[in-house]
């Protein structure tokens, strides 16, 4: 007789769909800032600094929703985001002026967004899975670039087509129809099933429920994860990887594209290319993380990645390179959070780890929305993205480099020099 399914995979399936339409959401922008541009008359930088604060708020959002998580639950959590995302996105639809954009993208859908963030598949993959972990939460990382590969090819040909304002009604559908899935499938932990998580044995210490204002406690958890040496790498080198992917390629890679000549839908296609490689990229992260020393792999990740950058203004003005740049980046993409949240989870133990992360993340979304800004306000002063690409490509052999200074295997962060 067939075993039957654990139920931490229909969890985990569903947090994948969850988490696939919040990146479909986020990556929108990135369509839709030529045409903004040219429907709207606004500048690039004006648009990009809406961007730019949507992804703060995502980032700032992460520790404490990752303690939110223990105080509401991650199945109302769900349902709130995806609500207050549907409702701010299709009333996005009737902007007329620059502010309407900054409050609805840049504060309520960052806020939304935030809400379903890499740290909510960080806290379900803790919660359901005591083996397999790795693989789960890689495949939930690159729920993000699996948004990316469905949605952005269809929002460039409606923005291209039908107008902008049809591509937000798409992912403000696509967000509704997120509330009775998550309401009818998401489940707390294991044991209000009478189950164990996937892969725990019998005598496998449950983690105690937390309890306490979620503020509260995303605070004293940063306050003891802040005295150690470990934290502000693991801070500073996510840091650097928000500023190389969706505050900077995620953001203006299209509009770069189109600059150089290259169609919008063509450049929407190569960015969802990225999202094919970098399912398999990141979900073989996930696998690595497990095997393999985790400093090694972000250096190897951030040294690719910074090589990549530097390389892309050359492929944009040649174009011939430009595949050769989409299979390189792509694989590279998000792979840089497994090994990030199985690190956090060594030095600060499984209990603080998903809110240790949180912040991890939020330091993430402040280097993207810096990027975001900056290469908006490069490419209008300059007319052009290359010192943009350049000195984010040289901050990643930076992050390399820090990658190996984070304390190795499961010991504890040491606390860092007065």
């Amino acid at each position: 007789m067939a075993r039957r399914l654990h139920y931490a995979w229909v969890v985990a399936g569903t947090t994948f769909v969850v988490l696939l339409v919040g990146a479909a959401i986020r990556a929108t922008p990135g369509v839709l800032m030529v045409p903004l541009e040219r429907d709207l008359g606004w500048s690039r930088a004006t648009i990009s600094l809406a961007v730019s604060l949507n992804l703060l708020l995502y980032g700032m959002a992460g520790p404490f929703c990752a303690a939110l998580a223990e105080r509401l639950g991650v199945r109302r959590m769900m349902t709130l985001a995806m609500m207050l995302l549907a409702a701010a996105i299709l009333l996005a639809t009737q902007m007329t002026a620059p502010w309407q954009l900054v409050v609805l993208w840049g504060l309520v859908v960052g806020a939304g967004t935030g809400m379903t963030a890499n740290v909510l598949g960080a806290v379900v993959a803790t919660r359901w899975f005591g083996r397999r972990r790795g693989v789960v939460l890689g495949a939930l990382t690159a729920a993000t670039a699996t948004g990316q590969l469905l949605f952005l090819p269809i929002l460039a040909r409606l923005a291209g087509g039908p107008g902008w304002r049809w591509a937000l009604i798409v992912v403000g559908a696509a967000a509704l129809v997120m509330v009775p899935l998550a309401l009818l499938l998401i489940r707390e932990y294991p044991a209000d099933l009478g189950l164990r998580a996937f892969g725990a044995a019998p005598d496998d210490p449950v983690p105690p429920r937390r309890v306490g204002n979620p503020i509260t406690v995303a605070f004293d958890v940063l306050g003891r994860a802040s005295r150690t040496r470990d934290f502000w790498l693991l801070a500073g080198t996510f840091f650097i990887c928000g500023a190389s992917i969706n505050g900077l390629i995620g953001t203006h890679f299209i509009s770069a594209c189109i600059d150089h000549g290259i169609p919008e839908v063509t450049a929407a296609g190569m960015l969802a290319t990225m999202g094919i490689f970098d399912l398999f990229g990141t979900t073989g992260s996930g696998w690595l993380s497990d095997r393999i020393d985790s400093r090694w792999l972000l250096f190897t990740y951030y040294g690719l990645r910074g090589l990549s950058l530097i390389f892309l203004p050359r492929a944009l003005l040649e174009q011939s390179g430009l595949s050769v740049f989409t299979v390189f980046y792509g694989l590279d993409w998000i792979a840089t959070v497994p090994p990030t949240v199985k690190l956090s989870a060594d030095a600060f133990g499984p209990r603080d780890a998903p809110i240790v992360f949180g912040w991890v993340l939020a330091a993430h979304q402040i280097g993207a929305s810096t990027a975001a800004l900056g290469a908006g306000i490069v490419r209008t002063s300059l007319g052009d993205y290359r010192y943009a690409f350049v000195s984010s490509g040289m901050l990643c052999l930076v992050a390399a480099g820090l990658a190996l200074t984070i304390a190795r295997g499961a010991r504890r962060a040491q606390p860092a020099a007065a």
